[in-house]
């Protein structure tokens, strides 16, 4: 799992795939050591992911609270049209 693309002026999470419900802890606690390095925002990259399912659904509200618990702020980028839907579905929206 990669960790930040130093190109982009936020650290970048990167999400696999496949995601399986035991990465979503992971990539919190990545999200958490992001924040704690110093970072206020970090963009979660969603384009690996290629099946909308209630995994991602719940993969992004859980970065959504770790985000919202250590004070930052995640956006969520290169999600597929399926994603999207769903996670309007969800009333979570994607940004």
């Amino acid at each position: 799992m990669e960790a930040t693309d130093l190109a982009e002026p936020h650290p970048v999470l990167v999400v696999p795939d496949p995601l399986v419900l035991a990465d979503v802890p992971l990539l919190c606690e990545r999200l958490c050591g992001l924040y704690g390095g110093g970072a206020r925002e970090v963009v979660c990259d969603l384009a690996a992911l290629t099946r909308a399912d209630l995994v991602a659904v719940e993969m992004v509200a859980r970065l959504r609270l770790t985000a919202r618990r250590a004070g930052g702020r995640v956006r969520m980028r290169n999600a597929g049209a399926g994603l999207v839907a769903l996670l309007e579905l969800a009333g979570l929206g994607i940004d």
